[in-house]
C-alpha cells in the first residue's frame, strides 16, 4: 500500500533541495565574421557580416544625433593599402519607429553585411576595431567594441614597413564573437566620466566559454522542466488530488459509449489541465519581465518575507491546524459548467480539479514561479506547462489503461501522512526565504546555528510523526509500524545527524546554498582546520572598506569589497584582481564556495596569487549621497551597494547573474575569459592559471 507513495515522496523530498538555484546569463546576441574578396590586381573588398539573434536588432552606420550609438569602423592605417570611399551598407536597413529612445531609427534584424573597399599596394593584415549597439523591445546591451583583422594575400611582397604577414593572427574567415568585454562602465564612484579600459581581443577560450555557458543554460532549462514534471507526478499523490484520480477515470467511462471515447475525454481533461496551468505561468511571466523584477523578488525583504508567512501558513494547514480552500461560491460556480458532454464542459470539469488540488499544490506551484524569475517570459509557462502534464498524465493514463485502477492504494489514513510530511517541509523551508531577506538587510536574526536548530528540530518531529510517537487530529490510528514508513523516518532522523555536526562547524557542503554563511557562526570549533597554508597576510592591519558590514571570505580568506581599493592593491603588490560577482542570497555561490574554493589547490592560488574583490549585487545598504551615481546603462539612480555592484557588472561584462568569476590587472583591464557556475575543480584552477599566466605575460 505504501510503496507508491513513499517512492513519490522521497524524490519530493530530494526536488526540494533544488530551490533557488540560478546560473548566469551572458548577453551576447551578435555574431561577427570577417572575409576578404580580392577584385582586382591591386584592390579588395573587406566584407563585416553580424549574424544576429531574433528578438535583437543592430542600428545602422546613419542614425539621427541623440539616439543609440551607430554602428561605426575604424581601420588601422598602414602603408601597404588605402581605404576607396567609406563602409558600405550591402544589407537594407529596416525603418521604424525605436520606442527606447523615442525616435525613428535605421536597424538590421537577423544579418547585416558591410562592406570597405580598398587599394592595395602589397600583402599584409588590415586591422582595426568595430563598434556597435544592439536592442530588443524591453532593453538595450552597452556599445560593444569588436577588434577585427583581414591577411590579404597575393598581391606582392609587404613593404619593409609594413605589418609582417608571419605573425600570428587569426584567418579572416574565423567568426569573431562579439563576447568580448563592454568596456563602458561607472566603477562605483561618484564621477560621471565613463573609463574605456583597453579589452585584450577574443580568443579561443573565450569562444569556448561561451559555448559552454550556453550549453549549461540549456541543461539548465532541461532540469528545470524536468523537475516540474515530477513535481505534479508527485502532486497526484497528496489528499487533494489522489482521491480523484480513480473517481475521475470511472466517470470518463462511464459516460462514454466506448473506450476510444473515454480516452478522447481524457486527453481533453488533461490538455485543458496543462493549458489552465500554462495560462498562470503566462500571466505571471508578463508581470514577471526584466531582470530587476527578478532580482527583487529574490532579494527584497518585502516578497519574501510573504513568501515566509505563505510557506507557514501553508505549512500549518498540512499539519491540521485549518484547512485552506477557495471560495465556495466560486469553485461552486465553476463545477456547475463542467459537464461530459462537451469540450466547454471537460474543460471546466479540469478547472474545477485545479481549484479544489489549490491547497496541496499551490506551495508547488509557487515554488516554480519563483525559480521561474529572471527576465523571461517564456519560463513560468514552460515550467507550469510541465506541471501540468506530471499531473494530468496519470488521469489520461488511467484512461486509457483502466484496468491499473485495480493496483492502486485505497484512500485512507496515509494520504493524511503525506498531507503532514509536507507541512514540516513546508515549514522547514519557508525559513530560507527568511534567511535570505535576513542576510541582504543585515538583521541578524537567523544566524546559521540558529537556522540549524529550527532545522534540526523540525526534521526530528517528522522523524517522530512518522515513526508514530506524535499524533495529529486528521491522523488514523496507527495499528503498527510499515517498513516503508520506517525507512522514511530512518531517513529523516539520518538527515537529522547529518544537520547536528554543522552547529559546530562543520561545512555541510551538501547543503552549502541553502544555509546561511559559515561567518554567523558563533561558535566554530574548524576555524584553522582543514587549511592548506596560512591565511594571506597582505592585508594585515589594513583597514578595508565595508568589511565590517559585509560577510568575510570563506575559508579565511582575505579581500576587499571596494573596486577602487582594489585596483590601488593590484599596483601596489604586482598581484592580479580576482573578481567574484555574488550575492547574499546565491545559492550556486555557496556552492562554489564550498565545493571548489575549497579545494586545497584552488585556495593556495586564491590565497597566493590573486587580489580577492567581493562585489555583493544584492546588498541593500545605502551609500551616501555623494557616493550616488546615475546609470549610462538604464539612467537610473545607484544608491545602495548592491545597485552599484550590479551595475558594474552587466554595463562592463554583459552578464547580470551569479556567481560570476573575472580577472583583472590593476588598471581594470581584463585578462581573459570570465567564468561562470561550474563545479568542475580542474576548470577552475585553468581559469586561474591561465589568468594569471595572460597578466604575467603582459607585464
Amino acid at each position: 500500500m505504501f510503496k507508491k507513495p513513499v517512492i513519490l515522496l522521497i524524490t519530493l523530498l530530494s526536488l526540494f533541495s533544488t530551490v533557488f538555484s540560478a546560473q548566469a546569463q551572458l548577453l551576447d546576441p551578435v555574431k561577427w565574421s570577417f572575409s576578404a574578396k580580392k577584385t582586382g590586381d591591386q584592390s579588395a573588398e573587406l566584407v563585416l557580416s553580424a549574424t544576429i539573434e531574433k528578438k535583437w536588432h543592430l542600428y545602422s552606420q546613419f542614425l539621427p544625433e541623440g539616439g543609440p550609438i551607430p554602428t561605426s569602423f575604424k581601420f588601422d592605417k598602414a602603408p601597404f593599402y588605402s581605404l576607396k570611399g567609406n563602409v558600405e551598407e550591402k544589407s537594407k536597413p529596416e525603418e521604424a519607429f525605436d520606442k527606447n529612445f523615442d525616435m525613428t531609427l535605421k536597424y538590421f534584424e537577423n544579418k547585416a553585411v558591410f562592406v570597405q573597399k580598398i587599394e592595395v599596394k602589397s600583402d599584409g593584415v588590415v586591422k582595426g576595431m568595430l563598434e556597435f549597439m544592439v536592442c530588443d523591445d524591453k532593453q538595450c546591451l552597452p556599445p560593444t567594441e569588436v577588434p577585427f583583422e583581414f591577411k590579404l594575400s597575393g598581391f606582392g611582397a609587404p613593404a619593409e614597413n609594413s605589418p609582417s604577414t608571419s605573425s600570428p593572427t587569426s584567418s579572416v574567415s574565423d567568426t569573431a564573437s562579439s563576447v568580448v568585454q563592454v568596456a563602458t562602465s561607472n566603477d562605483s564612484s561618484t564621477s560621471s566620466t565613463v573609463d574605456k579600459p583597453t579589452t585584450a581581443t577574443p580568443e579561443a577560450p573565450a569562444v569556448a566559454a561561451s559555448d559552454k555557458a550556453n550549453s549549461a543554460e540549456e541543461k539548465g532549462m532541461l532540469g528545470f522542466l524536468l523537475t516540474a514534471f515530477l513535481y505534479g507526478l508527485a502532486a497526484v499523490m497528496t489528499p487533494c488530488v489522489f482521491p480523484m484520480l480513480p473517481m475521475t477515470v470511472t466517470f470518463f467511462i462511464k459516460q462514454s459509449g466506448s473506450k476510444a471515447q473515454a480516452m478522447k475525454k481524457a486527453l481533453c481533461f488533461g490538455a485543458s489541465i496543462i493549458g489552465i496551468y500554462a495560462l498562470i505561468g503566462l500571466i505571471f511571466g508578463l508581470l514577471a519581465l526584466g531582470a530587476d523584477f527578478g532580482n527583487w523578488l529574490s532579494t527584497h525583504w518585502i516578497p519574501n518575507v510573504l513568501f515566509f508567512l505563505i510557506f507557514i501558513v501553508f505549512g500549518a494547514s498540512f499539519l491540521g491546524m485549518f484547512e485552506i480552500t477557495l471560495p465556495h461560491k466560486f469553485v461552486n460556480s465553476v463545477d456547475q459548467k463542467s459537464d461530459m458532454k462537451s469540450l466547454a464542459g471537460i474543460f471546466f470539469m479540469a478547472f474545477t480539479l485545479v481549484l479544489v488540488s489549490f491547497s496541496c499544490t499551490g506551495p508547488v506551484v509557487g515554488t516554480l514561479l519563483i525559480q521561474a524569475v529572471g527576465g523571461e517570459m517564456l519560463k513560468p509557462m514552460l515550467g507550469l506547462s510541465a506541471f501540468g502534464l506530471g499531473l494530468a498524465g496519470p488521469f489520461m493514463l488511467f484512461a486509457a489503461f483502466p484496468g491499473w485502477l485495480t493496483n492502486l492504494p485505497k484512500s485512507g489514513g496515509w494520504l493524511n501522512s503525506v498531507k503532514v510530511v509536507l507541512g514540516f517541509l513546508e515549514i522547514a523551508f519557508a525559513f530560507k526565504f527568511l534567511s535570505t531577506a535576513d542576510q541582504v538587510y543585515h538583521w541578524g536574526i537567523l544566524d546559521r546555528e540558529v537556522y540549524l536548530a529550527i532545522w534540526i528540530v523540525s526534521f526530528s518531529l517528522m522523524g517522530l510523526y512518522l515513526l508514530g510517537k506524535l499524533k495529529f487530529s486528521h491522523d488514523s490510528d496507527l495499528p503498527y509500524l510499515s517498513v516503508p514508513r520506517l525507512g522514511l523516518a530512518m531517513v529523516a532522523f539520518t538527515f537529522v545527524v547529518y544537520l547536528i555536526p554543522g552547529l559546530f562547524g562543520a561545512p555541510l557542503k551538501a547543503l552549502s546554498g541553502y544555509l546561511p554563511p559559515q561567518s554567523t557562526l558563533d561558535f566554530d570549533l574548524t576555524k584553522g582546520i582543514g587549511t592548506t597554508t596560512a591565511p594571506s597576510s597582505d592585508l594585515e592591519g589594513q583597514k578595508v572598506k565595508f568589511a565590517d558590514l559585509l560577510p568575510p571570505f570563506p575559508h579565511q580568506l582575505k579581500g576587499f569589497y571596494d573596486y577602487k581599493e582594489a585596483l590601488a592593491h593590484s599596483k601596489k603588490t604586482g598581484k592580479p584582481i580576482f573578481i567574484d560577482f555574488t550575492g547574499h542570497g546565491c545559492v550556486n555561490c555557496r556552492e562554489m564556495e564550498a565545493n571548489v574554493w575549497s579545494d586545497p589547490e584552488v585556495l593556495k592560488r586564491l590565497q597566493n596569487d590573486f587580489i580577492l574583490l567581493a562585489q555583493y549585487v544584492d546588498d541593500k545598504t545605502e551609500l551616501p549621497e555623494s557616493e550616488w551615481y546615475t546609470s549610462k546603462f538604464d539612467g537610473q539612480v545607484k544608491k545602495t551597494i548592491g545597485k552599484q555592484n550590479a551595475d558594474f557588472q552587466i554595463t562592463r561584462f554583459n552578464a547580470n547573474a551569479q556567481p560570476y568569476y573575472v580577472i583583472m590587472d590593476g588598471n581594470g583591464n581584463q585578462i581573459g575569459p570570465s567564468h561562470a557556475y561550474d563545479k568542475n575543480v580542474a576548470s577552475f584552477i585553468q581559469f586561474l592559471d591561465q589568468g594569471k599566466a595572460r597578466f604575467q605575460s603582459a607585464k
